[in-house]
């Protein structure tokens, strides 16, 4: 099931993305594994602006959630995690589809995201789910921003790409 995040929720997001951010070590990211998984608070605005969904096992416990902003006029999916317990069931595409209808319900042309070009559950697995790799002339400003604080982070030790799905 896909519902918004409670702020109960939120303490489990951050060990869903730790436990999704490990799998990056099957593909020699390390850096990656081991970056930070964000916070409560940074999560809670999201949350409180509802812009967090949660998929929840049947005790209703998050087991994969979806942050989003308004990026460029678009719905940006700001970090999408699954748990990899609970890996290839159809939970990132079903959030991604719930992102989907929020966005169209508000009249947004598309959605947008940024993801490491190469690793199979990021850029290919996209590109399954009709988003396709925005040309540089393509990026408008706010992902241009977002692009530049990845790499100040070091994000940009392996290629990233920008995506755009429209709707």
């Amino acid at each position: 099931m896909i519902r918004l995040a409670r702020p109960d929720d939120l303490p489990a997001l951050i060990d869903v993305e730790r436990e999704a951010g490990s799998l990056f070590r099957t593909v020699d990211m390390a850096a990656i594994a081991d970056d930070d998984p964000g916070s409560v608070a940074a999560l809670a605005v999201y949350q409180r602006d509802g812009r967090a969904w949660v998929a929840v096992d049947d005790r209703d416990r998050p087991v994969a959630y979806l942050v989003a902003e308004v990026v460029d006029g678009c719905a940006h999916v700001e970090q999408v995690s699954v748990r990899p317990s609970h890996a290839r069931r159809g939970l990132g595409r079903s959030l991604i589809e719930t992102l989907a209808e929020w966005a169209a319900a508000r009249g947004l042309p598309a959605l947008t995201l940024t993801t490491y070009e190469a690793v199979p559950w990021n850029a290919p697995y996209y590109e399954r789910l009709r988003f396709r790799v925005l040309a540089d002339a393509e990026i408008g400003d706010g992902l241009r921003a977002i692009r530049r604080a990845e790499a100040a982070r070091g994000l940009d030790a392996w290629p990233r790409v920008a995506m755009i799905r429209p709707l």
